[in-house]
């Protein structure tokens, strides 16, 4: 009887050591965004983001004006969807992750390369929040440049 009580302790202390924290579900779904990227794929692309989700970027037009653009989460897919396969290698780093209850905040140094060639680079800024389905990306907004890459 000791020995089944240890061995069922011991399984839940395994288990529970094995438990996906909160931190490593909102980095998993943060990395499904870029391994749909990186196999063409939009239905896994879309799966991770929110019904209302908002995508921008922020660049330099041709006169140096810093403008925000806007692109729906479906035209984005449908982007991903028609890249080649392994094209789009969007390569980051977790640099910060904070969490309170249902919102997550995580910021992602980036250097993105198309066809194994350098394009550019720059910071995901990713707002995801906890939904019953899991952790959702409700905002994404980036920068992009050509220098001070990671």
């Amino acid at each position: 009887m000791k020995f089944l009580i240890a061995s069922f302790l011991l399984l839940s202390l395994s288990i529970q050591a094995k438990s996906q924290t909160a931190e490593d579900s909102v980095k998993a779904v943060v990395n499904q965004l870029f391994t749909a990227m990186k196999t063409s794929n939009a239905d896994l692309l879309l799966s991770g983001f929110g019904d209302s989700a908002i995508l921008q970027t922020i660049i330099a037009n041709k006169e140096g004006v810093i403008i925000v653009k806007n692109e729906s989460v479906k035209g984005f897919a449908n982007s991903i969807k028609s890249a080649p396969k392994g094209s789009l290698d969007e390569r980051i780093r977790f640099d910060m992750i904070k969490i309170d209850g249902a919102l997550a905040s995580v910021w992602t140094p980036y250097s993105f390369y198309y066809n194994n060639k350098f394009s550019h680079c720059g910071v995901n800024s990713f707002q995801l929040i906890r939904t019953l389905s899991g952790w959702k990306i409700q905002y994404l907004i980036d920068t992009r440049r050509k220098t001070g890459c990671l």
